[in-house]
């Protein structure tokens, strides 16, 4: 079990799908992060030796912005965007699509749970 960055990567991956467990890290990166530790991209990660191990954390740790600072970074983004009162923080704010998808349908990911409208109903027969 390696950490690099704080975060356990998997043993029996090879190290260019390991490295995307990280936040922040996506395929290019881990690409150029590998080529840079001039380490094979197919090499799984329980093969590394401590020295490789050891070059990637220092690559990751000097170049690249990942997990709690980056998600500090975009918390820190959205709450500037809302309280400047842009329409993007407006949207964040109400949990509505930010960037120009149609909310008449297709939202329920951003709106969450469909709630029907009163008065579809009938009214139960009272006693009198």
């Amino acid at each position: 079990m390696s950490r690099i960055a704080g975060v356990t990567i998997p043993d029996n991956k090879q190290i260019q799908i390991a490295l995307t467990y990280i936040y922040g890290i996506g395929p290019k990166f881990a690409e150029s992060i590998i080529i840079d530790a001039n380490i094979d991209p197919t090499t799984r990660v329980k093969d590394l030796t401590e020295s490789e191990e050891q070059r990637l954390r220092e690559i990751i740790d000097a170049n690249y912005v990942v997990e709690g600072d980056l998600q500090r970074v975009v918390t820190n983004n959205i709450k500037r965007l809302k309280d400047v009162g842009s329409y993007r923080g407006l949207r964040h704010k109400a949990g509505l699509p930010v960037r120009g998808q149609r909310t008449r349908t297709n939202a329920r990911t951003r709106k969450g749970k469909g709630v029907a409208v009163g008065g579809t109903q009938k009214k139960a027969a009272s006693k009198t």
